[in-house]
């Protein structure tokens, strides 16, 4: 029973000796990043539709508060010396798109954005930022337009016999909705909307990558390019996989040798 109790005694002792040498560990690190300078690539993940959701099993959701926080790890991290956007998606919300933007356009350290199948839309509008964009061959990237999608159901309503009530404060107040179609007005209304955020949208994606607003609206017109295209036509700098993403981004933070931690999947490994 003595040695029972001596075992379960040692066990205890050299669990709390494990704890305090992990913590160590992890206290030590940053201090030797302040001395040594940044040794980790910082992976950040893009995927899935941008907007406000919540990811479910389903679907997936690129939210901009999630990035948002990634970021700010990954810039107020000593380790960490460049960050690796790793993109597929088909866009989603312009406003979370901006949100997202503005967080890679005030980043501290160097952000290389590799897209994998798709960058698009709102997705490419965020890549545009970072210092270079990696993309394979055969990548979906671009897509710079916007659109609004609004159904009449009116005949269906019609023909089902259901008879719906607005009472409404605002002359426009349900323009859009599915039960009547829209008026020229309203439809102007609503073109003239669509062509403000277009033009934003050219002109965020000029600044970014250095071209003149004539010729991002010259090749933009909603329509997507294959990252071969893209890269002849200045969307893509580079083509490359993931990995070749990742020492491109240790090279701009003149890392010869590196960890790379993945803010995806909490994992870390190796590189060189």
């Amino acid at each position: 029973m003595e040695k029972k109790t001596k075992y379960f005694t040692l066990g205890i002792l050299g669990g709390f000796g494990i704890v305090a040498i992990v913590i160590a560990i992890l206290m030590f690190i940053p201090l030797v990043s302040m001395v040594t300078g940044p040794n980790t690539v910082a992976v950040i993940p893009v995927v899935g539709e941008i907007g406000y959701g919540a990811s479910s099993e389903n679907l997936t959701v690129a939210n901009p508060d999630v990035f948002s926080k990634m970021m700010d790890e990954a810039n107020n991290d000593p380790s960490v010396g460049a960050i690796v956007l790793d993109i597929n998606s088909p866009g989603g919300s312009p406003v979370a798109g901006e949100e997202m933007l503005e967080k890679v356009n005030s980043s501290k350290k160097p952000v290389i954005a590799r897209i994998s199948d798709t960058g698009a839309s709102a997705a490419y509008m965020v890549a545009s930022g970072a210092d270079e964009i990696v993309a394979s061959p055969s990548s979906w990237v671009g897509s710079i337009g916007v659109i609004l999608t609004l159904s009449d159901l009116s005949e269906y309503y019609n023909k089902q016999g259901i008879d719906i009530y607005s009472i409404t404060g605002g002359k426009y107040k349900d323009m859009g909705a599915d039960y009547r179609n829209l008026t020229s007005e309203e439809k102007n209304m609503l073109q003239t909307m669509i062509d403000e955020q277009y033009d934003y949208f050219i002109k965020v994606v000029a600044q970014n990558r250095h071209l003149s607003v004539d010729y991002v609206k010259k090749i933009a017109e909603g329509r997507p390019y294959t990252g071969q295209q893209g890269l002849n036509i200045s969307l893509v700098d580079r083509l490359g996989g993931k990995d070749y993403a990742i020492d491109l981004a240790a090279n701009k933070s003149n890392m010869s040798y590196y960890n790379v931690i993945d803010y995806g999947t909490g994992f870390g490994f190796l590189g060189i």
